[in-house]
């Protein structure tokens, strides 16, 4: 097709559309819905609905199965099949106590191999939050007609880049994927020349929190997501946590001897840990099966608020108090549907964020009351109090006017500081950190990863 407009299939709804290999039938999804239809589109009947979001659907070679990657809010894909009757629903691949993720696959030409991306660590997709490296992996298909389970997978890949989604080539001696090397560089805005300069040496780093005092900080590396503490200048660096936790949003304690942090380990629900600065064990600081995040500290250190993930269903959506002394947990009142709390620094408010992250709320702990403050087209990302806690920054990424600006305390007009809309960010999907250096200048990171379509042979048993 070297020209000509696009032509609709019939009047169907969907992503991820696949035509067999015989070009009589469409399979596609819609959200959590898988449909099987005519090859224009017509007749389409729905076969399943799964618990996630269907996507990456492929025929098997003979065309009596689809196998599909259903991916769920924490970020842990898997690989499950169905017939194309609607029976025979399974997971494939599934090992007892194996965190790993898989997705994305598909058969080379003869069948006899099922190729797919999977990552040991349990999180996915190549610029995922967590930033784990992903290879592909291959399974021989059992022979027969009963589509028994495959052979035990085996590495293909291995290397400093992520690698996938795989394509196998018609005649099965070459596989395509794509190759991400992972990196950012983390910069500072300089008001003076109006551009960003390397902070930290531009590390490849984010979600930086300073010390009360200035002389330290704490980060996440990137892609690793281990958490480290140093020098403001970057001396006497220190890794804190090791794989497989996956750091996100530390947090200095007031007097500077702790750090809390939450760890989105695949597999698990997302934890709130609290780990001293000088290192050591990491102790959790709630029970139970529920997700937890946004720890943010009270001025006098007693105290620690959070709330839940921004994935986290609306009917438990709330922002709460922890009492380190007496481990009591007291709910914010009209907090219901809120999360990403930020305490400010002189403790009179708490800042949050609506469940569809539109809506910037200001929690005055006098009045008890909530006041809708800013609200904006797209997601208010990553709030963050200046040290005088006159001010609130945030960025606003989403729309074709992304910016980061700033609201002040008692006026409800922000600010637009830095125009984003020509900035690569590291991260994808709502999570492209910023933030404040201890003088309010804006953080953020530049995304300076490579990427690239490679050709990689393929020698099979």
């Amino acid at each position: 097709m070297a020209a000509g407009n696009p032509t609709p299939l019939s009047d169907i709804v969907g992503h991820s559309a696949v035509w067999s290999r015989d070009g009589k039938q469409l399979a596609f999804a819609k959200g959590s819905d898988i449909y099987l239809a005519n090859a224009d589109g017509s007749t389409p009947r729905k076969l399943i609905t799964v618990t996630g979001t269907a996507h990456w659907i492929r025929f098997s070679p003979d065309g009596t199965r689809l196998r599909f990657t259903e991916a769920l809010q924490d970020d842990s894909p898997s690989i499950w099949e169905v017939g194309v009757d609607g029976r025979g629903h399974r997971r494939v691949l599934k090992e007892q106590n194996d965190p790993s993720s898989e997705c994305c696959g598909a058969w080379n030409t003869d069948g006899r191999y099922y190729l797919f991306v999977r990552n040991v660590s349990g999180r996915l997709f190549i610029r995922s939050i967590s930033g784990r490296r992903d290879d592909i992996w291959a399974v021989r298909e059992a022979p027969g007609l009963f589509h028994r389970a495959p052979s035990a997978p085996f590495q293909l890949t291995s290397g400093p880049m992520s690698l996938g989604p795989p394509l196998p080539s018609p005649d099965g001696r070459r596989v395509f994927a794509e190759g991400v090397q992972s990196r950012g560089e983390l910069v500072r805005y300089e008001s003076r020349s109006r551009q960003f300069a390397p902070f930290l040496s531009g590390i490849s780093a984010g979600e930086l929190d300073f010390s009360r005092d200035g002389k330290w900080v704490a980060y996440v590396s990137y892609p690793e997501r281990t958490l480290w503490r140093s020098r403001v200048d970057g001396s006497e660096n220190q890794q804190l946590t090791y794989s497989p936790v996956a750091a996100f949003l530390p947090r200095w304690s007031p007097d500077g001897g702790q750090i809390v942090y939450v760890d989105l380990q695949s597999g698990r629900p997302w934890k709130i840990f609290l780990i001293s600065a000088q290192g050591g064990a990491p102790h959790g600081l709630l029970v139970g099966d529920e997700t937890f995040s946004d720890p943010t500290w009270s001025p006098d250190g007693k105290r620690i608020c959070f709330g839940r993930s921004p994935y986290a269903d609306a009917s438990i959506k709330k922002i709460e108090v922890l009492d380190l002394k007496s481990k009591q947990i007291s709910a914010i009142p009209g907090s219901e549907n809120l999360y990403s709390p930020r305490w400010s620094p002189d403790g009179q408010y708490l800042a949050g964020l609506s469940a569809n992250s539109k809506n910037l709320l200001l929690y005055d702990f006098k009045t008890q009351k909530w006041t809708n403050w800013i609200s904006e087209p797209g997601a208010i990302g990553f709030p963050t109090w200046s040290r005088d806690g006159r001010y609130v920054y945030y960025d606003n990424t989403s729309t074709e006017k992304a910016a980061f600006l700033r609201a002040k305390v008692g006026q409800t007009r922000p600010e637009v500081l830095i125009d984003l809309k020509d900035m690569r960010r590291y991260g994808k999907y709502g999570w492209a950190w910023s933030g404040l250096a201890p003088d309010d200048s804006a953080l953020l990171v530049r995304d300076v990863s490579t990427d690239e379509i490679y050709a990689l042979d393929l020698e099979l048993p």
